[in-house]
């Protein structure tokens, strides 16, 4: 499948992989899928802190065949732009600083369509989800160049989706590049997925310690960033509430990493307002389900 003149395939139509980017062969058997399945230990510590981190998933090939596509996708001229539902080449508010953003990749090339059927990426979301059928929310892409990459600024993903209910998500955040403290890598606060949801303090990313500001006194004394040191292919999963931001990237390097949202089957619509740019509206009350909320993973054969 391949755009060609002024044609272009929407992979959101096809709700199984579409090239051989994951291989010749797929799990379908409890046996297969068992290979994949993290174990109690890696459960109770995601229970614990509210994420898990080093877990491989993409092999060094893998790795740079999205890093093709991702220079592909983002020239600005691709045949699929217009199927983004946001592409942001700089979300930062200072031109000093760049954090490139957007939403939608898996509807414009193969491999980032089909990263989101790695079976890792699957067993892991069905377990921490309670051991429930996996639904994809969207997939994101977030680039900080060398030198002058921007911080995310520290956030709760469920503060941007309360649009979705009941709460059931998670984040799988993929790196792409090796993630360090230079480059910035992704950090976490350890056990604030038990906190409540807090107010979006930032809305461009680029006022880091801003959350501060909205914090009780005893959330500041739990307030101790880990950081999430991933090698390229390596993913980091955490909780809708877990308390996550990256710092700027002062490297020579880029530091890019594409990332899954899920969440268990059954989320509703809380809005009349569209979920996502450029996609129809699911009622308030509908079941979030279609075009563009496949069903990735029923777990039936694991």
């Amino acid at each position: 499948m391949s755009s060609s003149g002024d044609e272009v395939t929407d992979f959101s139509k096809f709700h199984k992989p579409v090239s051989s980017f994951l291989g010749s062969h797929q799990p379908n058997s409890p046996s297969e899928w068992a290979k994949f399945r993290l174990s109690e230990e890696q459960l109770n510590f995601f229970d614990k802190n509210g994420y898990l981190t080093g877990i491989p998933v993409l092999n060094n090939d893998q790795v740079n065949h999205l890093v093709k596509e991702l220079e592909e996708i983002t020239t600005g001229n691709h045949p699929g732009q217009g199927l983004w539902h946001e592409f942001l080449r700089n979300e930062a508010d200072d031109p000093n600083f760049i954090l490139f953003h957007s939403l939608g990749a898996w509807r414009i090339s193969p491999g980032f369509h089909d990263v989101l059927y790695h079976p890792q990426v699957l067993m892991a979301s069905y377990q921490i989800l309670g051991n429930n059928p996996v639904r994809f929310w969207h997939d994101q892409l977030f680039c900080k160049p060398a030198k002058q990459g921007a911080c995310v600024a520290w956030h709760q993903d469920y503060s941007y989706w309360t649009r979705t209910i009941p709460m059931n998500h998670l984040t799988i955040h993929i790196a792409l590049d090796d993630q360090t403290i230079e480059n910035g890598c992704l950090h976490y606060i350890p056990g604030s997925h038990k906190w409540p949801l807090l107010p979006i303090t930032s809305r461009h990313f680029n006022d880091m310690e801003s959350i501060l500001k909205v914090l009780t006194d005893e959330q500041k004394k739990q307030f101790k960033p880990t950081p999430m040191l991933l090698k390229k292919g390596e993913a980091a999963i955490h909780h809708a509430l877990t308390v996550h931001g990256s710092y700027g990237n002062k490297s020579d390097g880029p530091r890019r990493a594409t990332v899954i949202n899920v969440f268990s089957d059954g989320i509703i619509s809380d809005t009349n307002d569209p979920m996502l740019n450029g996609i129809p509206v699911i009622p308030k009350g509908q079941k979030m389900d279609g075009q563009f909320f496949p069903l990735l993973f029923d777990g039936k054969n694991a």
